[in-house]
């Protein structure tokens, strides 16, 4: 037998008699300490900074239509929509992020709430009132009067943010935080980050920038809780999901979640938390279409074209005032490719009255430089 061999069978036989004459609590205590790891001392560390949040909003809903009697076309079949205002019940989550009280949400959650309660892991619940709320990024600031000092999250770092680090959703799908007031876990990694979408429904535009995409499951009642890295840092907030398993209580995670990121969190609720004004009442004065190969044929463009052409200018409006003409091709907004039509909604939708975007156009086949400013 060689040294090694003896070595090895030495080895083994110490090993072997330690764990034979280990008392019972003892390798209960070592079996425990094997189950815990970064993951769970990050969940037991930062859930009591985790809450539920419920809310009631005043909307007004269609609740049929009616024949107008004194509608001389009404025996045609026209009809009017009838509207009523109504509470509308809604649930989400959030996170303290300093020890005074202040909670960060989603507008979608309670952006436009009438009343909101906030219920804590100690399971007290309380009156939150909205300090400021932005639509377009879809962030809300509340707060909460507390005498206590309350346990609150830190905003990471991600500007190495990595592609398969380990991502940790906390929040309240469903509803179930209020069951027993505590946060539901879910694990999964970063599965992209950078990815820029526009969400509209009527008198809505929402702004998804830099979003930060998991395969942690979020469903319904998650928007506004944390998106964790391994350290218990927040490098975003569960915002919005790609779901095809939906019913009357909400949409079901297939493994594509979206997160705002914690740069964007960390510039709007600095301006919110000093009351500054987020004014987004601008308008640019012209449309703008995607190129395809239809249009760049009629415009004689390289078929490697990219940009958004545009197809109108209305007169004595900020685009009228930039420069800009009929049949101008955008092909960058401040140093960022134009590559289609979503690329240019994401910066111009994203804007705030007064700012300024400098462009590139193409113009008869040469490239210019202008600044658009938005104005009120």
């Amino acid at each position: 037998m060689s040294i090694k061999n003896i070595q090895l069978v030495v080895f083994t036989f110490i090993v072997c008699s330690i764990i034979l004459i280990m008392p019972d609590s003892c390798l209960s205590e070592s079996i425990s300490v094997s189950r815990q790891n970064a993951l769970t001392n990050t969940v037991s560390k930062v859930s009591p900074a985790i809450v539920g949040i419920n809310v009631i909003e005043i909307k007004r809903v269609r609740v049929g239509r009616v024949s107008d009697r004194w509608d001389p076309y009404s025996f045609l079949g026209r009809r009017r929509s009838v509207y009523q205002n109504r509470k509308i019940h809604g649930l989400g989550s959030g996170f303290i992020i300093s020890p005074d009280g202040y909670i960060l949400t989603n507008h979608h959650v309670a952006g436009e709430a009438t009343e909101i309660v906030v219920t804590t892991t100690d399971g007290n619940t309380h009156n939150a009132k909205i300090i400021g709320s932005d639509m377009v990024t879809d962030i809300a600031l509340l707060k909460i009067d507390t005498d206590e000092s309350l346990p609150f999250l830190e905003f990471a770092d991600i500007s190495d943010l990595m592609v398969g680090e380990w991502a940790i959703a906390f929040g309240n799908p469903f509803g179930l935080f209020d069951n027993n007031a505590k946060p539901t876990v879910t694990v999964g990694v970063v599965s992209n980050y950078g990815v820029n979408f526009v969400h509209e429904e009527p008198g809505e535009i929402r702004v998804y920038r830099d979003m930060i995409q998991t395969d942690a499951a979020i469903s319904s009642g998650n928007s506004g809780g944390p998106l964790l890295n391994a350290e218990g840092k927040v490098i975003g907030m569960n915002t919005t999901i790609y779901s095809t398993s939906t019913n009357q209580r909400g949409a079901g995670s297939i493994g594509i979640g979206f997160a705002i990121p914690s740069h964007r969190i960390s510039k709007i609720i600095n301006m919110l938390r000093n009351r500054e004004t987020i004014d987004r009442d601008f308008y640019t004065g012209m449309q703008v279409t995607e190129l395809d190969m239809r249009i760049k044929d009629y415009l004689s463009l390289d078929k490697n074209t990219r940009g958004v052409v545009v197809n109108k200018i209305y007169k004595d409006t900020p685009a009228y005032y930039a420069g800009l003409r009929t049949g101008d091709i955008i092909s960058s907004i401040d140093g960022t490719p134009i590559l289609k039509g979503d690329d240019f909604n994401v910066i111009i939708y994203d804007g705030i009255v007064g700012d300024e975007f400098p462009m590139t156009v193409i113009r008869g086949g040469k490239t210019i430089n202008l600044k658009l400013r938005l104005t009120k």
